[in-house]
């Protein structure tokens, strides 16, 4: 596809608008709104989301992690702490979220700092997933070199044979994330590029349902 090709994708949003007015006072409130539509809507995994961190040094990455609680503190997503992510994050806790649901032509930016949560939340959680899933975490080094897809194959059916007969423990380098907001944007797509954007700043709170949020419109 030639560059004058990609140039004619275009397209116009013309869903839903939003207003300064209609918005929540609560940046949580208002995120509820948006993930009950996103649901009614049947979108396909509507909690996905791109996590984007920086090294110590600056250098930027990003990728697909997948929302796996919201509440008052904060937007929960679990990986294995040695990850390329983990590493990260253990040097600067600075961060971004964006969830993109192109069906409503919405998406919601989420800038913040990520610290771990509780051993038991992490095992709660663990303990809820598909044994494929949980054996998962044990087999894969995440982020690290391997020999290639057929050591990865014999790592998972050593772990698959090793906890055959009990319980599958939630291993210590796995768990949850908590991303602590300090500022969220709610951007619905509008014609000719005119999009709604409007942005939650933090003022005196970690609490997303408590009041002290910065409501302002930014230009799109």
């Amino acid at each position: 596809m030639t560059s004058e090709e990609i140039a004619k994708i275009r397209k116009d949003y013309t869903l839903n608008s939003l207003n300064e007015d209609d918005v929540a006072a609560s940046p949580l409130i208002q995120f509820e709104k948006w993930w009950y539509d996103a649901d009614k809507s049947g979108i396909d995994e509507m909690n996905a989301m791109t996590l984007a961190t920086a090294s110590s040094d600056g250098q930027p990455d990003a990728r697909i992690v997948l929302l796996k609680a919201f509440d008052e503190r904060g937007f929960v997503f679990f990986t294995n702490y040695n990850s390329s992510k983990g590493a990260q994050l253990a040097e600067n806790s600075k961060c971004s979220l964006l969830i993109f649901w192109k069906e409503l032509e919405r998406q919601v930016k989420i800038i913040g700092t990520a610290e771990k949560i509780s051993v038991k939340e992490s095992i709660d959680y663990y303990d809820s997933r598909p044994d494929g899933s949980k054996i998962g975490a044990w087999a894969s080094p995440q982020s690290l070199v391997v020999a290639g897809k057929a050591w990865l194959k014999e790592t998972f059916e050593y772990y698959t044979e090793r906890f055959k007969h009990g319980k599958i423990p939630k291993p210590p380098h796995w768990g949850g994330y908590r991303v602590k907001p300090s500022k969220i944007e709610f951007w619905q797509g509008r014609p000719s590029r005119m999009h709604d954007r409007i942005l939650y700043t933090n003022t005196t709170t970690n609490n997303l349902m408590a009041e002290g949020w910065k409501i302002e419109r930014l230009a799109p």
